[in-house]
């Protein structure tokens, strides 16, 4: 059996279903444990608890001081990068051959323009003026759109809508490219109706239909897939193929830009500008450690790669995360993401009005925090394959999903709400005492001084947001940095919560299938 094309537990049988079974219960277990201890400990032993809040708050507050520096950094990167004439680097890269590392394609007197770029943008039922933004970016990006082969991967349950619409974007956009394909998905037995299933079906469909019958170099294709909405910035194409041909071992690597979610920015409700802008910076910060990246979202890849591991999953929710960890075991941990420092944009969290935009965020984040999946794959693949990975870099990664998912779920929790417990659970055999009278204190310290790095995140937020339209006031622009109070909030109810939600129901083998999030305009 293949076992890196394993989803879930009911996939298998006999002891590896137990064992996987136990593992999908651990993230779940540790996140759920680490509270209820916490909170029986703050009735039982509540200084015990005191102590630890105060030790927790401290590594917090270190942790704050150390991200801001990463997002800084990441930030300065990112304007560098977006002021680079990324075509100049491409065509200079004949004459600069010697500098470039070892290994890279340069080295071997490729260019720029031997790379073919194949674009999947995959589709349930988006609006047109969705469809059409991520088209309109392809063709102003600056790159040759004659080099591109475009890939429209519809669904065919959506009906005759989504001919109709495929039909149109066709009329509208295809004569642009080397080549426009459209697929239509069907409902496949076995597979998850979702992302993955759709863009696997196509890239297969494009493999047979295209690049074998003309008989296009694997090597020389790079594959971009990207949420329907994902608007490629102006010389991503350019600055994508300079790091392909410049990095070594370019075929055992993704490449990862950073999500900015502006294209709908001044329609979001606050608490989506808030939490989305909270993801950009996370994926900012994990630029500047690429050791600790996988793939997320949109993002690009080798089509060497896709075809030796038989395509996307497509039995998974978390697919843009799952495609990396495939590559990952598959090339015995020899593969890793490179980070661009350059932006996609991309849709905020946006419904019909306040109350279905708040539903259909707690739905998006508890599907992203679904990848929690990804760790009993990890450690039950590890096992399997223990012998023939690099074991320190494969025990790096499954410690780092782990501790991610934990930490995302528990850290807001403990101290919103953990932090109050012993004061209110330990009677006055603790309130008496001087502990109880300092950890208020302390804690109130520690976390104002923390709140540098929101001041920070609101400031970077600013300075990245695009240009304000003309009916947007003083008043609004300055509510638009004071949104960023609502942060603690805004970790968990949209954070931990729906993180906890997810890792239990994983926990309970309740499984979730593929929420598509909605994207109004």
């Amino acid at each position: 059996m293949d076992y890196l094309k394993v989803a879930k537990a009911t996939e298998l049988s006999g002891r590896d279903k137990r064992v996987y079974r136990s593992l999908e219960i651990l993230p779940g277990f540790l996140s759920v444990g680490t509270l209820l201890v916490l909170i029986v400990f703050s009735y039982f032993q509540p200084t015990w608890v005191a102590y630890f809040l105060i030790a927790f708050n401290v590594y917090y507050f270190l942790l704050v001081i150390f991200l801001a520096i990463y997002l800084i950094n990441s930030y300065k990167k990112l304007k560098y990068n977006k002021k680079i004439d990324w075509f100049k680097k491409c065509e200079e890269l004949p004459s600069e051959r010697e500098k470039l590392l070892e290994g890279s394609l340069g080295k071997k007197g490729w260019n720029w323009q031997d790379v073919i770029h194949m674009v999947v943008l995959p589709t349930y039922n988006e609006s047109l003026e969705v469809i059409r933004t991520s088209f309109n970016g392809l063709i102003s990006n600056g790159y040759p759109s004659e080099k591109m082969i475009v890939v429209l991967a519809m669904e065919e349950r959506v009906g005759q809508s989504a001919h109709e619409k495929a039909k149109i974007i066709e009329e509208e956009f295809g004569h642009y490219f080397r080549k426009f394909f459209v697929s239509f998905h069907p409902d496949i037995e076995g597979e998850l109706k979702g992302k993955g299933a759709n863009q696997a079906y196509a890239g297969k469909l494009v493999k047979k239909e295209i690049i074998d019958k003309e008989g296009i170099d694997y090597d020389k294709i790079l594959v971009s897939v990207f949420d329907i909405d994902t608007v490629a910035s102006y010389n991503y194409f350019f600055c994508l193929t300079y790091k392909f041909l410049t990095v070594e071992n370019p075929y055992r690597a993704s490449y990862q830009p950073i999500p900015v979610y502006h294209n709908n920015i001044w329609q979001a409700p606050f608490f989506a500008r808030v939490s989305s802008a909270s993801n950009t910076f996370w994926q900012m910060m994990q630029q500047i450690r690429p050791e600790k990246l996988a793939t997320y979202s949109s993002h690009s890849m080798t089509f060497r790669a896709l075809v030796d591991i038989g395509f996307w999953a497509t039995n998974m929710v978390s697919e843009d995360s799952r495609i990396f960890w495939h590559c990952f075991l598959y090339y015995n941990a020899d593969y890793r993401v490179e980070p661009l420092y350059f932006p996609v944009s991309m849709d905020a969290t946006c419904d019909e009005n306040f109350m279905k935009t708040a539903k259909s965020l707690y739905k998006q984040q508890r599907r992203w925090a679904w990848g929690s999946e990804n760790v009993p794959y990890l450690i039950f693949n590890f096992l399997k394959k223990r012998k023939a990975l690099k074991k320190r870099k494969a025990l790096r990664h499954i410690w780092i999903q782990i501790y991610g998912f934990h930490s995302w779920a528990t850290t807001a929790l403990i101290i919103g709400f953990v932090g109050w417990l012993p004061m209110i659970l330990g009677g006055d055999r603790f309130n008496e005492t001087v502990m109880a009278f300092n950890l208020p204190a302390i804690t109130q310290t520690l976390m104002t001084i923390s709140m540098v790095g929101l001041l920070i995140s609101a400031t970077i937020s600013s300075l990245l947001l695009p240009k304000k339209p003309k009916n947007y006031g003083i008043f609004k622009s300055i509510k638009l940095f004071f949104e960023w109070v609502f942060v603690p909030v805004s970790i968990i109810v949209f954070g931990a919560i729906p993180c906890i939600d997810a890792q239990v129901r994983l926990m309970l083998g309740k499984y979730m299938g593929f929420w598509v999030t909605p994207k109004s305009r």
